[in-house]
Parts: structure tokens; sequence; C-alpha cells
């Protein structure tokens, strides 16, 4: 008989995070490093919040997330998404979301903002050379 599986997916700037989730003894991967692994401290905290929102329901649960692309904590914040999403996804229980959506809108809505490429005759964006007149 086939087990179970449940694939779901979260964005943040340019990361993209791939959680595939299944019966098992709670061990939770991230790009194949174990969760207490993962450096620093404050991303394994933030990719830890869904599962302790959660409880008990992730204690049976394989989690396996795959990130690409971005920095650290953008792929952290993809990498909670997904998780989260998966989580409600696998329950089927609605009062999970709304637990998530009371502790934070972004566990469950990809955070679509993206930086504002850098145009010509300044530093950045928006700032521009100094023009002097005299």
């Amino acid at each position: 008989m086939a087990q179970k599986t449940i694939n779901s997916s979260g964005k943040r700037k340019t990361s993209i995070a791939r959680a595939s989730f299944k019966e098992g003894q709670g061990v939770v991967r991230i790009n194949k490093k174990l969760l207490n692994v993962v450096e620093p401290a404050v991303v394994r905290e933030k990719i830890q919040e869904p599962l302790n929102i959660a409880g008990d329901l992730a204690k049976g649960l394989d989690i396996r997330v795959t990130v690409r692309g971005g920095g650290v904590v953008g792929q952290a914040d993809a990498a909670r998404t997904a998780i989260a999403r998966g989580l409600i996804d696998w329950t089927n229980d609605l009062s999970i979301k709304d637990l998530f959506l009371k502790q934070d809108r972004t566990l469950l809505v990809s955070d679509y903002r993206q930086k504002e490429p850098k145009k010509f005759g300044g530093r950045g964006a928006r700032a521009r050379r100094q023009k002097s007149y005299r």
C-alpha cells in the first residue's frame, strides 16, 4: 500500500521552498540537514515557528524541505511558508489555519515583494548623483 505524501511550496523574494510530508518519527530536514543543525539560530527559530504552533500534529510527520535561491533569511521565510501550508493540507483542519493567520499572515501567504533594480545615473534604485551648478 502506498504511503500518503503531501507536497507544498512557499516563496519569499527570490527563494523558493518545496516541502514533502509523510508519516514518520518527526524528523525535519532542510536541504538534507537536520533542523537542529541549521545555523544561525534566528533562522532555525523562524523555520520552527509553524511546528511550534501546530504542537503535537507535527510530531508524527517526516518533513523534507528543499530551498533554492535568495539569501539565508529569504530561504527561512520560504521554508516556514511551505511547512505551514503543508501542515494545513495534511490535517485538513481549519482551526490550525486560523491559528497560523492569527500568529503571522506570512506563514500562509507568500510575500511577493522584491528588490527594485538599480537604474543608471546613481548608486541604487532611487538614489541619484548630486548635481553641482558652480
